[in-house]
């Protein structure tokens, strides 16, 4: 598990830097895909780096990537392994040049994240983690541990969506009284739970199965939760849909996040 984990990380790595020459370029192309998500070839180079690397590295092991993702459940469903990928999370971030998008690969056994990593290109900055291991972040100064924060912040520190902050997360504020609001674009978001730097992301809007697979591994490790309205983990390929029910991230789990009084 450590060795796959590194090979993972470094997968991820190769990929961001493929997104840093798009993105460091003077112009970009920006299409849009049926759903009219943005689309960029630094989306493709990346999906193109990652799908090479993991058919590489296990084989047998299928892939669903957010850019190779018409397959059927019939055949899906079928799978009790399998990698689950965002090439470049944070599009929107992306054009915008602000620097928060992020790779992201998951590993899925009978529907929970078991190994993932995630990797922002902008800042050289890496998120991992191994179940029965634990979580890591990777900077300059190297890699290390990392953990929720445990109690809450007494004025709970709340990230949010940069791009979709929607109607049904500011009524869940008004709800949950004081706080400090941080806007975050990608799964950054779920990272910044994971070490500590936040105690919650409500996300009540849409997001697609791997937008969150990745992300959900390294809060799970790092001993928080990501969990539907109904105080369950989020679990993946349950379904024919590859959208995710509304979710909860936070770390300090002696707290009722799910009712705010």
């Amino acid at each position: 598990m450590h060795k796959l984990l590194e090979k993972i990380e470094k997968l991820a790595v190769e990929a961001g830097k493929a997104t840093l020459e798009v993105y460091e370029s003077d112009d970009f192309d920006v299409q849009h895909k049926g759903d009219d998500s943005p689309l960029t070839r630094a989306d493709l180079a990346a999906h193109k780096i990652i799908m090479a690397g993991l058919t590489e590295l296990t084989p047998d092991i299928p892939v669903l990537s957010e850019e190779s993702a018409d397959i059927d459940y019939s055949v899906r469903s079928t799978w009790d392994k399998y990698w689950l990928v965002d090439p470049l999370d944070g599009t929107k971030e992306f054009i915008k040049r602000n620097g928060e998008f992020t790779i992201n690969i998951a590993l899925i056994d009978a529907g929970k994240a078991i190994l993932s990593a995630v990797y922002v290109p902008v800042t050289d900055v890496g998120y991992s983690a191994a179940e029965g291991i634990g979580a890591f972040k990777t900077e300059q100064g190297g890699k290390k541990a990392i953990q929720v924060k445990r109690p809450a912040s007494e004025v709970p520190v709340v990230v949010g969506s940069r791009s979709h902050l929607s109607p049904d997360v500011q009524t869940y504020l008004n709800k949950l009284g004081e706080h400090s609001l941080v806007s975050m674009g990608s799964s950054l978001k779920f990272c910044l739970v994971a070490e500590g730097a936040a105690d919650l992301y409500p996300r009540l809007g849409l997001t697609s199965e791997w937008d969150t697979a990745a992300a959900q591994c390294i809060v799970e490790q790092a001993g928080g939760a990501v969990v539907g309205m109904d105080g369950q983990p989020l679990l993946y390929n349950t379904k024919d849909s590859l959208l995710n029910p509304y979710f909860m991230v936070y770390g300090d789990n002696s707290k009722d996040w799910l009712n705010p009084s």
